[in-house]
């Protein structure tokens, strides 16, 4: 929960949300808040975020995807049947 919550104001009632969204949405449009923590019932039950916010993190995500399996494919590396960068480029130009 720490990471979900910097301060008060981030977080937001269910009800509280449906009473005023226009204001909560330009609020993290914005950039006054840099995200939004919905309860209900006393428990986080989502989070509002921008478009740019979510387009880095699905990016970050992508990128570490990436590099688990670039990691992984290194573990399997026949170095015998590896081609050097510069044979690959050579072989393309």
């Amino acid at each position: 929960m720490s990471a979900l919550l910097d301060r008060a104001e981030q977080a937001v009632s269910a009800t509280a949300m449906v009473r005023s969204f226009g204001a909560k949405l330009k609020e993290i449009t914005s950039g006054d808040v840099t995200h939004l923590v919905i309860f209900k019932d006393n428990e986080p039950a989502a989070v509002l975020i921008g478009v740019d916010a979510y387009q880095a993190l699905q990016d970050e995500l992508e990128d570490l995807r990436a590099e688990r399996l670039a990691i992984e494919r290194l573990s399997s590396l026949d170095e015998k049947n590896t081609v050097s960068l510069e044979d690959m480029e050579a072989r393309f130009s």
